[in-house]
This record gives structure tokens, C-alpha cells and sequence, in this order.
């Protein structure tokens, strides 16, 4: 439990660095408290769980014919996505042309792929 805790926060403090970094011209969040922002980490682990493995499942061809860059167009779906949602419930963002989307899914991709290190050198202590 304690992990799941960390992770979610991790995963919303990446989308509030991303929000922050794009906000004026890519995206525009419907709230700026932290409480938003841990929902749309909880709203994006689940996005994640039930369609990612779909998308990379009938993607697959387009994956290997990129050589593995089919799945950046598939985060940029899923966090383009996971805005949307939780636009829907009034804690998401709106994102405004595919390069905000990309930029950023790369920029929560980058930290949570860096907090991974931490997390595993904390649970091995």
C-alpha cells in the first residue's frame, strides 16, 4: 500500500511539472490545487492498466515497424486521454494540438522513469 501511495504521488507531481511547463501555450488545467492533480494520477494509473495494454496489443505491428517509437504516439494517446477524463470530472487539463500531448506524456514518461530508481533503491533499503 505504502508503494501504490508513492507512486501516485510521484505520478502526480510529474503531471503538475508538466502542466507547469506547457500550461500558457500547450496545456490549460481546470485546477491548480494538489488534490487535482492526485486524482488525474489515480484517473492516468487507470487509463494505463485497462486500455495501454490494448492499444500496444493492436499496435503491435505499427511498433515494430517504428522500431519501438509507436509506443511515444501511444503515451501521447493515453495522456492526451487521461486529460480528457479528467477534464471530465473538473481535475483534468485540456491540451490544445498533438505536440502538447507529446511533450507532455515525454516529460511524465522522463519522471516517472527517474523516480523508478528511487523508488526500488527505497524499497531495497
Amino acid at each position: 500500500m505504502k508503494r501504490f501511495i508513492v507512486r501516485l504521488l510521484v505520478t502526480a507531481l510529474a503531471f503538475y511539472v508538466a502542466v507547469a511547463l506547457l500550461s500558457p501555450q500547450y496545456i490549460q488545467p481546470s485546477s491548480d490545487n494538489w488534490l487535482s492533480f492526485i486524482w488525474l494520477a489515480l484517473i492516468f494509473g487507470i487509463i494505463n492498466a485497462i486500455v495501454r495494454p490494448i492499444l500496444v496489443v493492436l499496435g503491435c505491428p505499427f511498433i515494430i515497424l517504428t522500431l519501438g517509437l509507436g509506443i511515444l504516439v501511444i503515451n501521447t494517446a493515453l495522456f492526451a486521454l487521461a486529460g480528457w477524463v479528467g477534464n471530465q470530472f473538473g481535475v483534468g487539463f485540456t491540451v490544445s494540438g498533438f505536440w502538447g500531448a507529446f511533450l507532455g506524456s515525454l516529460i511524465v514518461s522522463l519522471i516517472l522513469f527517474v523516480s523508478q530508481f528511487f523508488i526500488e533503491d527505497m524499497r531495497k533499503k
